[in-house]
């Protein structure tokens, strides 16, 4: 919801450190999931997008983000907002079954699931679980459905969010309300899912038998957890959030070593059970709301680089809506920021010629990657019989030279982006942020 995580996301991160081996490891080299089970999501933000008629023109838009090789569309918060004590953010929720008036009508929230559809997209909706706004009509209707402290209702403990109430789920009346309220948008909208925020507020109890009764609608439709707790994927969800890979990531990008975060996107990796993914990511709302992209790994070209390692670490990855244009300053999701999606051409072709090599790539990216760290260099490879996919990045902003891994050197390939036909050298010489995406 906001930016909560930087500690939650350093412990885990070292949690993982202290559990590598010496040398980095790769997954086990068996079949993993279809290209299908491993999607790209794209995160909308309403507020970028119109000042009013918001899914009106995200659906003008919904070609540009299929072609970007988007599966999953996202939709943050469409309901109603709360106006007391409001500060701005869409996840202070008023009323679960209504559509803001400011973003359209729930005619267009169909029309725009029913195209996404017929691109074979998904649309998933952001649910506010943990807390309503201050005048959401359950505050007075019942007020025993929410956390009380001396007979007052209470915001989340400590967690500085003086917008909105907390719920109580000791309240079996305010269960059930939730769970029709979540029935109501996959029966009346068709929306095929559920990003959860703030998962680690709301009991796995109720998470269980929220899924359970969705999937007794829509038996399969998708749920994430914004939580790399991975208990939540024993309650059902499809997807947990990967703070470890954006962790190492972001240290990687900061001039840690490439045996760290092969250390680290391993162990984030291996094992999860069959048909549960992590969802990766560069940036989201929380982190783009305090610092662009761009600023976070020192340049556009470093952006690149790190959506390239994204794309090819063989889990679900995230866009969020603004990350494909580089805008380079911070983006509150609380105030409405129109954005122009044709102001940055030359930067939205490489980004977008990245995704949509992961998707055409899918037929050979069926085996769990191997990672290498090669001096300064990271390279991931994947192998589909006498096929093969090579990735290498410099995640730095200097020029390297080191060795190739051995056994890919020789390689006849092509290079995916420019289209060049070659063999892979002895020496990679990489320019700084360069990458390069080679099919054997």
């Amino acid at each position: 919801m906001r930016a909560r995580h930087l500690f939650l996301a350093i412990s885990l991160l070292l949690s993982l450190s202290c559990e590598r081996a010496p040398q980095p490891s790769s997954p086990d080299p068996g079949t993993q999931d279809s290209a299908s089970a491993l999607p790209v999501f794209y995160e909308a933000n309403p507020k970028l997008f119109a000042s009013t008629g918001s899914l009106g023109a995200i659906e003008g838009q919904l070609d540009r983000i299929d072609a970007m090789g988007c599966d999953i569309l996202w939709l943050m918060p469409i309901h109603e907002f709360g106006q007391k004590n409001a500060v701005g953010s869409p996840y202070c929720i008023r009323d679960y079954k209504s559509v803001n008036s400011s973003y359209g009508s729930l005619n267009d929230l169909k029309s725009l699931v029913r195209k996404a559809h017929a691109k074979d997209m998904k649309v998933v909706l952001d649910w506010v679980a943990n807390h309503t706004s201050w005048d959401n009509p359950w505050i007075t209707e019942h007020p025993d459905w929410y956390t009380r402290e001396g007979g007052a209702i209470i915001s989340p403990k400590g967690m500085g969010w003086n917008d909105v109430a907390d719920l109580d789920y000791s309240s079996q009346a305010m269960r059930s309300a939730m769970k029709d309220a979540m029935l109501y948008w996959v029966t009346e909208a068709d929306v095929d899912g559920y990003r959860c925020d703030y998962a680690d507020g709301v009991p796995h109890d109720f998470w269980k038998d929220a899924i359970s009764t969705v999937r007794g609608k829509k038996k399969d439709a998708i749920f994430l957890a914004e939580s790399s707790n991975r208990s939540y994927l024993d309650d059902g969800f499809d997807y947990i959030y990967g703070w470890p890979f954006k962790s190492a990531l972001k240290a990687l990008f900061d001039g840690g070593s490439a045996t760290d975060f092969v250390a680290a996107v391993n162990a984030e990796s291996a094992p999860l059970p069959k048909g549960k993914h992590v969802m990766r990511f560069v940036t989201n709302h929380d982190q783009a709301s305090e610092q662009s992209p761009v600023t976070e790994y020192r340049n556009a070209s470093g952006l690149l680089a790190a959506t390239a390692i994204m794309a090819f670490c063989g889990e679900a990855c995230l866009v969020y809506s603004s990350q494909e244009l580089a805008y380079n300053k911070a983006l509150s999701f609380f105030n409405v920021n129109v954005l122009n999606w044709n102001s940055n051409p030359t930067f939205t072709a490489s980004f977008e010629k990245i995704l949509s090599l992961r998707r055409s790539a899918a037929s050979i990216c069926t085996s769990a990657p191997k990672f290498y760290a090669v001096g300064d260099l990271l390279a991931i490879y994947y192998a589909s019989g006498s096929k093969g996919l090579f990735v290498v990045v410099n995640p730095t902003g200097k020029a390297v030279s080191a060795k190739a891994p051995m056994e890919r050197i020789g390689d006849r390939v092509t290079n995916m982006v420019t289209g060049e036909k070659t063999s892979v050298p002895t020496m990679l010489e990489m320019g700084a942020y360069e990458y390069r995406i080679y099919e054997k």
